[in-house]
């Protein structure tokens, strides 16, 4: 059974078209999401009980399975996510190496310094400093193998925390993330910073106009 007929079969069952829209909201939601998501957060999210949440999710991996497709939906570590299939593993594998040639960029340098001084830290909080999505930068150093995941926030939702790795020690020669350079070091001192201001500062035309203009006398 295909998943096209896994969400007909579901619509004949229940009667309405609810539970068809439920299961491609299902799959959008698995589709990003970076980490295994658990049932009752898709509950939440999608206002199913969460029974109802795992007979879905059992479908689609059945389906996904049928159809032979090279991804699965597997529930691990207390979740659902969206995986490659294990005997396409090579593949993968090949496909990481060859990225990992290509140079790192920018944007992945000022992301893995934050993540360096501020760990353990969520992608959220990385979003945060540095305003934009990190999410690709992210999965990149984690396939370098530079990051990796150290535990849970306590907080809702409890995101996944981020730090760095013994690869990235060895990379830089440091025997232990305390051997980082103190991030003061790249931090302006208070002078500076006063004449960046005042030489950025903006001057209302009003106070320009009441200046009286230098004259030789």
């Amino acid at each position: 059974m295909n998943g096209e007929e896994m969400s007909t079969q579901q619509f004949d069952e229940n009667g309405a078209s609810v539970e068809a829209d439920t299961v491609r909201a299902l799959e959008a939601i698995l589709m990003v999401a970076m980490e295994p998501v658990d049932p009752s957060l898709l509950a939440q999210l999608l206002e199913q009980p969460i029974d109802v949440v795992e007979r879905l999710c059992a479908e689609l991996a059945s389906a996904y399975e049928l159809a032979g497709h090279g991804f699965q939906l597997v529930k691990i570590a207390g979740g659902f996510r969206l995986q490659s299939h294990p005997d396409l593993a090579s593949y993968v594998e090949r496909f990481v190496l060859d990225s990992q040639e290509v140079r790192i960029s920018s944007a992945a340098l000022e992301t893995l310094a934050i993540i360096a001084y501020k760990q353990p830290i969520s992608r959220s909080q990385v979003s945060a400093i540095r305003g934009v999505d990190p999410d690709a930068v992210m999965r990149t150093l984690q396939a370098r193998g530079y990051i990796t995941e150290v535990g849970r926030d306590d907080g809702p939702g409890q995101a996944v925390m981020f730090g760095t790795t013994q690869l990235f020690l060895e990379k830089l020669g440091l025997a232990s993330i305390d051997r980082l350079p103190g991030i003061s070091e790249f931090v302006p001192d208070a002078s500076v910073v006063e004449a960046l201001e005042m030489g950025l500062r903006i001057v209302p035309q009003s106070q320009v106009s009441n200046v009286a203009p230098d004259t030789d006398i």
